[in-house]
């Protein structure tokens, strides 16, 4: 059997990569900087691999480093969640995972609600683009986005939505825009995270080609849909997240939903063996019902229908 690392080596690696500092992951960790630079030297030595690269200008992960850090990161997280439950007494305790932009447009907004149903349960949320890894016992559920390509996971869908282009009332009313084929002539927004790009939605919804220059890009669709409520441009993103700008009046569709592209992007997953847990099985139900009642909610009039 092989040989697990020392936790506190772990540690040690894991508030270093954190800080990009031994002096500083010392300090946090209440040790001198020599003894965590030997825990790391040990567990460099253990698995064989540099996991720093050391200069001048200071420490950083190197490509080993980068990827050990992305399993072990989420395992020690998840045993000092765990230890923290224990010594409180926390015997009710649910962790979820979800992206970023789900979790504070969407889901962050909604959770009062749950707290008032289950005051039993503990919540705890963390999110990330990057999927949590169950093996590792990061989360209990995963909401996740995109194409829903996860073997041997209940992947169950939330919601169908509507992409349509979003923009402030002001911008719409400044280029006055009434036509897809304006489009090409005002700035739009790219979220490069998106299932349907602009280049999807002009392929579906008009004659016209995508321009091939977008001049801002996000990885966030909460940055997408900010970036459109100031005026900067046309965000192409689901009105579902967007619910909350749209619903105070910050953007408003610059089309009818006709010229829409409509799909199912976010799912719940999680393995099969964590469905009878009594804290799962009521936050799928509660998700479920919230899903259900922002599908129904009906979305403001588009502006090239006033």
């Amino acid at each position: 059997m092989a040989t697990v690392p020392l936790i506190a080596n772990l540690q040690a690696f894991e508030a270093v990569a954190r800080r990009r500092s031994f002096a500083l992951a010392a300090a946090e960790l209440r040790l001198t900087a020599s003894a965590i630079s030997h825990q790391v030297a040990r567990l460099e030595s253990q698995l064989g691999v540099r996991l720093f690269e050391r200069s001048a200008h200071g420490v950083r992960l190197s490509a080993a480093g980068e990827q050990y850090l992305g399993r072990v990161g989420g395992a020690l997280s998840a045993i000092t969640s765990a230890s923290d439950d224990l010594r409180q007494g926390v015997s009710n305790s649910l962790y979820v995972h979800a992206t970023p932009s789900f979790a504070s447009l969407w889901l962050l907004p909604r959770l009062s609600a749950f707290a008032q149903a289950y005051p039993d349960i503990t919540l705890n949320l963390s999110a990330a683009h990057t999927h949590s890894d169950f093996a590792l016992g990061q989360a209990d559920i995963d909401i996740r986005y995109g194409a829903p390509q996860w073997p041997d996971l209940v992947v169950e869908p939330l919601f169908e939505e509507r992409i349509a282009p979003l923009a402030s009332p002001a911008f719409i009313r400044a280029h006055r825009l009434k036509r897809t084929e304006q489009l090409l002539d005002v700035p739009l927004i790219q979220s490069k995270v998106s299932v349907v790009q602009w280049s999807d939605w002009f392929r579906a919804c008009t004659n016209q080609r995508s321009p091939e220059r977008l001049p801002l890009r996000f990885d966030r669709a909460m940055m997408s849909l900010d970036a459109a409520g100031l005026g900067l441009g046309v965000a192409l993103e689901s009105c579902t997240i967007a619910n909350r700008h749209l619903a105070e009046g910050k953007l408003r569709p610059v089309f009818s939903l006709d010229k829409s592209v409509q799909v199912k992007a976010h799912f719940a997953v999680y393995p099969a063996r964590h469905a009878k847990r009594a804290p799962l099985e009521a936050f799928l139900s509660w998700l479920h019902g919230e899903a259900a009642n922002s599908a129904l909610n009906p979305h403001p009039t588009s502006a090239a229908g006033t």
